[in-house]
C-alpha cells in the first residue's frame, strides 16, 4: 500500500499513473508479443531511450530505417565489420544485429561513460563492443580529457561507418577531423552512413515554411531549425539563435561539405534529405551515405 501511494499521483481525484511504469509494463507485455523482428526485443525502457527519441514507438521506427540502410550498404553480409560513432544507448547496434550473425562484428565508440556500461551490460560481447572516447563535446562531454583524438582502431579495418545526429554536434574542427578518421578506418570502397543538417538550397527554399509551421506549433520558439549564427565564427558551420552552446545543433552549407570532402578525401554516394525541410524524407535528418574510393 506504501508503495502504491508513492507510485500514484493524485489531481482533484484523478489518479494518474507515471509514465515510467506505464513503460516498465508495456514494454514487458509487447516484447512478449514480438514474432518477425526480434531486434526490437533490446529497446530499454525510457531512461535509457536517448537522443531524443523517447518514444517507444519512433526508437522501433528508426531502428528499421536504418536496418534498411545499414543492409543496403554492406558489399557483402558474411564477417562484416561495422563501426557505430556516438552509439548512445545501442540503437544503431540494435539495427545491426540481424547482420552480425554471418561472422561480424559491431564496435560503438561513446562520450558518456554510462552509455558505454549500459550497451557493455546488453549486448552479446560475441558480436558487440563498446568504447569510451575521452574527448570533449561542449554538449555532450565538456569535461572531456582531450579536445580531439585518434580512435584506437586501424586503418582499412570496416565495412561501414554510421553515426546518427552526431556531425550535427560538431564544430568545423572536429567535423573534418572526426570524417578524416572514418576514412581513415574505412575498407577502400568502404560506406559511411552520417546524418546532418545539411543547410542547401532545398534547406533556404523551405525557411519560411518551416517558420510559419513552427509559429502555429510552438508558439514560443519559431525559427527552431534555421540555423543562422556562426558557430565560433566559422563561415560555413551554423547553429540555431536558441542554441546554449553552438554543439547543441549544427549545421552545414555547401561550403563546408565541399571541405569536408577535400579534406577526408571520401566521396559522396548519395544523400537522402529530411523531413526536418518540410518535405516528405526517409528520416529527420538529411542522411548522407560516403565511400571511401577503392584506390
Amino acid at each position: 500500500m506504501i508503495i502504491k501511494r508513492a507510485l500514484l499521483k493524485s489531481w482533484r481525484g484523478i489518479t494518474f499513473i507515471p509514465h515510467w511504469i506505464l513503460d516498465s509494463v508495456f514494454l514487458g507485455i509487447d516484447k512478449k508479443n514480438i514474432i518477425w523482428t526480434r531486434n526490437i526485443r533490446l529497446i530499454p525502457r525510457k531512461k535509457f531511450r536517448k537522443g531524443a527519441r523517447t518514444s517507444y514507438a519512433e526508437y522501433g521506427h528508426v531502428i528499421g530505417i536504418f536496418q534498411t540502410l545499414i543492409k543496403q550498404n554492406l558489399k557483402s553480409e558474411n564477417n562484416v565489420r561495422i563501426l557505430d560513432i556516438g552509439c548512445g544507448t545501442g540503437l544503431m547496434g540494435m539495427a545491426s544485429e540481424p547482420i552480425l550473425f554471418e561472422g561480424g562484428h559491431y564496435t560503438g565508440i561513446d562520450l558518456i561513460d554510462n552509455n558505454v556500461k549500459y550497451c557493455k551490460a546488453h549486448f552479446d560481447p560475441k558480436y558487440f563492443n563498446f568504447i569510451l572516447s575521452e574527448a570533449t563535446n561542449s554538449a555532450y562531454n565538456p569535461g572531456g580529457i582531450v579536445k580531439k583524438t585518434k580512435w584506437d582502431l586501424k586503418d582499412n579495418t570496416f565495412d561501414l561507418v554510421t553515426a546518427l545526429s552526431v556531425w550535427t554536434h560538431l564544430d568545423e574542427d572536429d567535423a573534418v577531423f572526426y570524417l578524416k578518421e572514418v576514412k581513415r578506418v574505412l575498407k577502400p570502397g568502404g560506406r559511411a552512413i552520417i546524418t546532418f543538417f545539411f543547410l542547401n538550397e532545398l534547406y533556404r527554399a523551405g525557411i519560411d515554411q518551416r517558420v510559419k509551421r513552427e509559429s502555429f506549433f510552438h508558439m514560443t520558439s519559431p525559427g527552431k531549425w534555421v540555423f543562422d549564427k556562426p558557430v565560433y565564427d566559422s563561415k560555413n558551420w551554423f547553429c540555431p539563435q536558441w542554441a546554449r552552446v553552438p554543439e547543441s545543433a549544427i549545421g552545414i552549407n555547401e561550403k563546408g561539405m565541399d571541405k569536408l570532402l577535400k579534406e577526408s578525401g571520401l566521396e559522396i554516394n548519395s544523400i537522402m534529405a529530411g523531413n526536418w525541410k518540410e518535405i516528405p524524407g526517409v528520416y529527420f535528418q538529411d542522411i548522407i551515405i560516403f565511400e571511401k574510393p577503392k584506390k
